[in-house]
């Protein structure tokens, strides 16, 4: 019975791997399709996102599961509780991931920002898809210096999204109405999936160590 128990743990976190490695894939497309103004590939993130979805659902039937026909303790009791934490929140980040691309399709042939923006969403896209791609290493390394890498691009995500704020509140902002709640809409997008990256990160500290930490700052 443990050797199936240590299998179904094995094939938790080999879930969480491969969710992780789809949001990647959705969150690269969306930032392509909202820089590019890709409405194809926006309509297939749009797509995929109930494929996490889906798969999201079926790893959290199985953590429901394996409590309640294992009732495991201490460490391994922490794993699975903790995947029906991480499932949420990759969830989360594949639906961010959506969000962008959605504000492709609406403004499909548009830009969705106007030019003087361009850059700095070319920069917090490529941040996104880089704490994307770490954090699916994370999950099946579990490697504590991946988590601090995490934390740091989540830094500039943020210091990005700050710049997106200043712009449009700036005296010099020339764009409409609806280039303002686009540009607000989409930095939101673009933060928050980084924010849920940090917030699993922590997650998976605490499996490797035991202990509610942060990543250093």
């Amino acid at each position: 019975m443990r050797e199936v128990f240590q299998q179904e743990l094995r094939e938790v976190q080999d879930r969480l791997v491969e969710i992780s490695t789809l949001v990647g894939d959705s969150i690269e497309n969306a930032t392509r399709a909202f820089n590019e103004s890709d409405v194809a590939l926006a309509e297939t993130v749009i797509e995929d996102d109930r494929k996490i979805d889906a798969l999201a659902a079926e790893l959290d039937e199985l953590a429901i599961t394996i409590l309640a026909r294992q009732q495991p303790v201490a460490r391994d009791l922490r794993i699975v509780v903790s995947a029906l934490r991480i499932s949420a929140s990759l969830e989360r980040m594949g639906d961010m991931a959506e969000h962008i691309a959605q504000l492709a399709r609406y403004r499909f042939p548009e830009k969705v920002v106007p030019k003087g923006l361009r850059s700095t969403f070319r920069e917090m896209g490529a941040l996104d898809v880089e704490i994307a791609r770490k954090l699916t290493e994370l999950l099946a390394t579990q490697d504590p210096a991946i988590a601090e890498h995490i934390r740091n691009e989540d830094d500039k995500v943020d210091a990005l999204h700050l710049a997106v704020f200043d712009k449009v509140l700036g005296e010099t902002w020339k764009g409409e109405t609806v280039d303002t709640v686009d540009a607000t809409l989409a930095s939101r997008y673009h933060e928050r999936f980084a924010d849920h990256a940090v917030s699993i990160a922590k997650k998976v500290l605490y499996l490797a160590t035991g202990d509610w930490v942060q990543p250093n700052s």
